[in-house]
């Protein structure tokens, strides 16, 4: 899309071979689960019976399911239980309620892209704003304690913080693709109002209107720089500065900024604040 569109259609490294047990593990899972459906696919088609329809959602695995143990099945997965938690055990630091992430806006999609701007520092950056998207965020994180593993299940790729410059044209085609596919996360100044259909209203930041020919700079993830997840305007960029050492996984800058809320006896929190309206 042209620069000139109208708005409308606008740090903690893990042992090599801890990972390598815990890959295994989760291949083997992988395994059985997809043997599991398969098994199930040619009992329903062995029959009379006929997939008619298929329907997706998320089933929280807690100690509802350990009624009945499976001793030989608990036995295989002990070893590797104890590597794992471990690893994803150690907490990090504390919620004052549970962080869940939707559209257009909600408490976690805001805390990520916020923290993305809080780290900027460590780098010599100081961005305007951040934006992390919706479909980064695999999981809610729970009221209390934050482990490693709820960081983890958050932010399982292994993206990059990452910095650009968008001029304020870019910037609104920016907008205008988030808002059709109805909000992205976005950090605490930005003001976006947007239609049911997918149509930028309005864009605001800090208060101010967006200028054309003004230079913004941007606190994102590596993948959202390259142009994916439909924020095509991210390929206008310049000024890149895109960090690649492990420590500078989105999951590490996370942690660290749930620890250092911690030190200072703070829970983390976020709101709803009107940051995208749907008007």
């Amino acid at each position: 899309m042209p620069c000139g569109a109208a708005i409308a259609d606008a740090p903690a490294r893990h042992a090599g071979r801890q990972w390598l047990i815990i890959n295994v593990f989760m291949a083997k899972v992988k395994t059985m689960m997809a043997a599991a459906a398969v098994a199930a696919l040619l009992a329903a088609c062995s029959g009379n019976s006929a997939v008619v329809g298929v329907e997706r959602t998320r089933l929280l695995v807690d100690s509802r399911y350990d009624g009945a143990v499976d001793a030989s099945t608990a036995g295989m997965m002990a070893p590797y239980t104890r590597v794992v938690d471990s690893i994803m055990g150690p907490v990090v630091g504390r919620t004052d309620s549970e962080l869940a992430a939707y559209r257009p806006e909600s408490p976690l999609s805001n805390l990520l892209a916020d923290i993305l701007v809080w780290a900027a520092a460590d780098y010599g950056e100081h961005p305007v704003m951040g934006v992390y998207n919706m479909g980064g965020i695999r999981a809610s994180l729970p009221k209390g304690d934050v482990t490693y593993g709820d960081v983890l299940e958050v932010a399982p790729f292994e993206n990059k913080i990452c910095f650009l410059t968008l001029k304020g044209c870019s910037l609104m085609e920016l907008f205008g693709q988030m808002a059709k596919v109805g909000g992205e996360g976005v950090s605490h100044g930005v003001e976006l109002v947007i239609t049911p259909g997918g149509q930028l209203v309005s864009a605001r930041l800090n208060g101010q209107p967006i200028d054309p020919t003004a230079s913004y700079r941007i606190a994102t993830i590596d993948y959202l720089a390259e142009g994916n997840d439909k924020m095509e305007a991210f390929r206008q960029k310049s000024g890149f500065n895109s960090p690649r050492a492990k420590q500078n996984d989105t999951r590490y800058i996370i942690s660290a900024y749930f620890k250092e809320k911690a030190a200072r006896g703070e829970a983390v929190g976020a709101r709803v604040e009107g940051r995208i309206k749907v008007e």
